[in-house]
């Protein structure tokens, strides 16, 4: 895999933000988790002027060949399809991109279908889908290789548009499933632990979604921790870790969406772990084990609104309380200029 440069923030500028948080016409401390974030954004941007100017949303879609063992309720063809209902502006998605002034690009890098054919679409497809990861593995270490320089030409694409806030979102049918895995081999919970409902199974379901992962588990041979990544994991969520990478290496404030983004960005901090100081993790989704991922990772959710549904959504929801931080740095007045007296 190509070496990327992700260093933690220079913590030089640290007390210059906090003289500067302070200082605002505000009690200290008195605006909490805003005061936090205002000073995570300025330290990846090096700045006392925080900008989220031109965001971007990446929807990636890619198929899984897990799909064929019945571990999720919807048939693969819902895949295609909503990458289809995306372009005409009908998905969840589409709304809150429109609400928060996202520009969307729908990518597919691995989805069952020729979409060659649609408008609105970039096309970037490495396969028709993922091999049957209880047989074999879902992925050459090549195709691995080629998702993560798609994910990391696309951050460069919306860096080329002068973006400052980079959101991810999926659409795949089953993905769910390499997610548990790599959140139960990198956070050493037991993979029963790991796996929920996904779309929507039953009790039934679910025990037959973890006899067909255990069985997946035993059977692969895995050289490396790296090797899980291209083992089980799909197109989309391999894109999605090469883009969190270039991002963090372009200094780009990341919105984390739910599960089976929070995975993706679980697998980019094995690899540098450095990249978690530049993720913001949106919420805290309906998906068992997603609280768990996240406190194994240290990592404190913005919103719990119950959300499951993907393509980003969540971390979409979220950014507005961001929005509101950027905001805080950039339009409250001082003691100071406000003529107020600053009583502590």
């Amino acid at each position: 895999m190509r070496d990327f440069k992700i260093e933690r923030p220079d913590e030089a500028i640290r007390i210059s933000i906090q003289d500067k948080i302070d200082n605002l016409n505000k009690p200290k401390n008195s605006l909490g988790r805003l005061e936090e974030l205002a000073m995570q954004v300025c330290l990846i941007q090096q700045t006392l002027t925080p900008s989220l100017a031109n965001p971007c949303h990446l929807l990636l879609g890619g198929d899984h060949g897990i799909e064929r063992e019945r571990v999720s309720v919807s048939p693969r063809e819902v895949t295609w399809q909503q990458m289809i209902n995306f372009t005409r502006g009908g998905g969840g998605v589409n709304m809150f991109c429109r609400q928060h002034g996202f520009k969307l690009r729908i990518v597919d890098v691995g989805v069952d279908y020729d979409l060659s054919h649609i408008d609105g679409i970039i096309h970037k497809k490495i396969a028709r889908g993922t091999r049957n990861f209880l047989y074999e593995p879902a992925m050459t270490e090549a195709e691995f290789e080629q998702a993560i320089e798609i994910g990391s030409s696309l951050v460069d694409d919306c860096v080329a548009e002068d973006c400052k806030v980079i959101c991810i979102g999926e659409m795949g049918i089953a993905n769910t499933s390499p997610s548990s895995i790599w959140m139960s081999l990198f956070c050493h919970i037991p993979l029963q632990e790991c796996i929920g409902a996904g779309a929507g199974l039953d009790a039934s379901g679910i025990q037959h979604k973890y006899k067909v992962l255990r069985q997946a588990m035993e059977n692969a041979v895995l050289p490396s921790p790296q090797a899980s990544l291209w083992y089980f994991g799909g197109f989309e969520m391999i894109t999605a870790i090469g883009a969190m990478l270039r991002a963090a290496e372009q200094h780009i404030v990341i919105l984390v969406d739910g599960f089976i983004m929070t995975a993706c960005a679980l697998a980019a901090c094995q690899l540098y772990p450095e990249a978690q100081y530049y993720m913001i993790f949106g919420h805290c989704g309906d998906e068992s084990g997603h609280r768990r991922m996240l406190d194994a990772m240290g990592a404190r959710p913005l919103l719990s609104l119950g959300l499951r549904l993907g393509e980003g959504t969540g971390a979409l929801c979220a950014f507005p309380i961001l929005d509101s931080a950027v905001r805080m740095m950039n339009e409250m007045n001082n003691f100071d200029t406000a003529k107020i007296t600053k009583y502590f």
